[in-house]
């Protein structure tokens, strides 16, 4: 019987998804779930909701135990064959909107702020410590887990696990599996193919549609033709007309990768591609209106529905359990799997799992425009990495200054300064550094 641990389970909505998605796989039916958490009230919705969710859908064959606060993380852990991870250091508030509200007073608009840019340097320093905690429980209590991380910044968290810890872990995220069905849809093209083949890699939010094919028709050119034409232009769109090829995640995350859309002396760009700042603050808002109207719905039925997501945790954990092999995209240190990207970088690449885990496969290079871009994005990852294993602050003014957004619109001292302001305003949030 697997013990399966989700850190972060007051996540009531995503703790569904995916470990729903676990109560529909034969080898994943009895599991030992623990639920760990330090929001007791959010920790017992979900515990509420999963109960009737496993009597729903799985005629209660799943066994559940609740573990609240650091002084009982051990025990949550304790054995655990899996740990998923979905934690929010800091939550929407006080954390995301100083992310957020302190850039705005030295000009920095962003969107989403958990991935790159100045927002998701912060978003690092704050997480990062805490999974290592996690991580030094699991090397005491579970050190054979596999450590599933859905938390962002994703790079730069799973990127500090292999980088310092004994755990196997990779990072899952997604925005691969849709994404060429996605944009056959931009182009109108959905509807016309019949064999649908791609390939993908890079880094996570920003890995490359290598190939699109219907059986053995390059499917770009036509693509590429459609995309030329329509209006209002988008950010993706644009880069692949540019670049040579689409890439992952939405256009209000690809915006602030790269210094050419969101720009305080050109305004008219939002417009231009429909870019939203804050976007990230009003979906968080949003999300929590949506739970408080959602919450009895899930925590009071006996009849809750069910329908298997697109997550990836719940086919790493059977693969593994009935050794039939499946096949992931997943974010793992790059042992030399893309050649013209740094061997620091965490490459989000195809990967095949079974008994032994997950092995990535080699890609090789990447087009070197592509692989440019991600340098960018690269850099700024593992300086941040680097600044959070080691606690030095220089570190962090750092990979801010080589933010590819951050440092297209401020000067080297106002960088600095922002960084400054952004530690006083998170205080215990983030560890003292010297």
């Amino acid at each position: 019987m697997p013990k399966i641990t989700f850190m972060g389970a007051g996540s009531t909505v995503f703790a569904k998804n995916v470990l729903g998605d676990c109560m529909m796989c034969d080898p994943l039916k009895e599991s030992h779930i623990a639920l760990y958490d330090i929001d007791g009230e959010r920790l017992n919705d979900s515990k509420l909701m999963l109960d009737n969710l496993n009597e729903s859908i799985n005629e209660g064959r799943a066994t559940f135990s609740t573990h609240l606060g650091v002084e009982n993380r051990k025990e949550a852990l304790k054995d655990a064959d899996y740990v998923v991870n979905a934690i929010q250091v800091g939550g929407y508030k006080p954390s995301t909107v100083i992310d957020f509200e302190i850039p705005k007073k030295y000009g920095l608009g962003q969107t989403i702020a958990d991935t790159l840019g100045i927002g998701g340097i912060f978003r690092t320093l704050r997480t990062v410590p805490v999974v290592l905690d996690f991580c030094r429980d699991m090397e005491e209590v579970c050190p054979d887990v596999m450590f599933l991380n859905y938390s962002n910044p994703m790079a730069m968290i799973a990127g500090a696990v292999q980088r310092s810890t004994a755990i196997r872990t990779v990072g899952l995220c997604h925005s691969v599996p849709h994404l060429a069905k996605d944009l056959l849809r931009c182009v109108d093209m959905h509807e016309d193919v019949q064999d649908l083949r791609w390939e993908v890699a890079g880094i996570n939010h920003q890995a490359w549609l290598l190939e699109i094919k219907d059986g053995d028709k390059d499917l770009y050119p036509e693509i590429k033709k459609r995309a030329a034409e329509v209006t209002p232009r988008q950010v993706r769109l644009d880069m692949m007309l540019k670049l040579g090829y689409y890439m992952t995640e939405g256009d209000l995350h690809a915006a602030e990768y790269v210094p050419w859309f969101i720009k305080k002396s050109r305004p008219d760009l939002l417009d231009t591609y429909n870019i939203v700042l804050d976007e990230y603050m009003r979906r968080c808002e949003d999300q929590i209106k949506q739970w408080n109207e959602r919450r009895d719905s899930l925590i009071g039925s006996n009849k809750i529905e069910h329908k298997r997501s697109i997550e990836y945790g719940s086919g790493i954990m059977t693969a593994m359990e009935d050794d039939k092999p499946y096949r992931i995209h997943g974010n793992v240190m790059n042992d030399g799997l893309i050649t013209n990207l740094p061997r620091k970088a965490c490459v989000e690449v195809p990967c095949l799992v079974d008994k032994n885990g997950i092995s990535p496969c080699h890609v090789g290079d990447l087009p070197e425009a592509c692989a440019a871009v991600n340098r960018t994005n690269i850099n700024v990852q593992i300086l941040t990495v680097d600044a959070a294993l080691t606690g030095k602050k220089d570190i962090v003014y750092q990979a801010a200054m080589l933010d590819p957004h951050t440092a297209g619109e401020l000067a080297i001292d106002e960088i600095v300064s922002l960084c400054d302001d952004l530690f006083e305003a998170h205080g215990d949030m983030i560890p003292a550094m010297s």
